[in-house]
């Protein structure tokens, strides 16, 4: 495949998988949402892509696996901080929100790097794991639990 293409659908593969996971956070009109997702997810996947496509890096694999160890430490621990800020902890009320929505930060940029890592199979299943857990088992906690208040995602 031509290298530029190859560029653009791990791209473009990024942005739509932060996209689907950030729809869901859009329709729950949570605080971080199809835009902040698709750019969490395409940031990912850019510094991955730029990490793996240095100049002779390919040559020295023991170099490669240092620098793709190095970029999946650095994002996941890096955007962590951006999930960090929709969390809301209420101590009198003894509850926590937003720890949904800050995990499908850390889930976007995962499937970010495995988009610019073209670890396609990972970012297939990884993407359906994450939209059942998001829309299918809210609406099996609908269903079980009409009425209760407290936040469930």
């Amino acid at each position: 495949m031509d290298l530029s293409l190859d560029i653009v659908l791990r791209l473009c593969a990024a942005a739509a998988v932060g996209i689907l996971i950030g729809l869901n956070r859009d329709l729950r009109n949570k605080p971080i949402g199809m835009r902040t997702l698709g750019l969490v997810s395409l940031g990912a996947a850019v510094v991955s892509l730029a990490g793996v496509q240095y100049a002779d890096l390919a040559a020295h694999p023991d170099a490669l696996s240092r620098v793709v160890q190095g970029i999946i430490q650095g994002v996941m621990a890096g955007v962590s901080f951006i999930g960090a800020g929709v969390i809301l902890r209420d101590p009198p009320a003894q509850s926590v929100h937003g720890l949904t929505t800050a995990a499908t930060v850390w889930i976007a940029a995962a499937l970010g790097v495995a988009c610019g890592l073209a670890a396609w199979t990972t970012v297939a299943v990884g993407l359906s794991l994450a939209l059942f857990l998001l829309a299918g088992l809210r609406w099996i906690e609908d269903r079980i639990w009409k009425g209760d208040a407290g936040e469930r995602g």
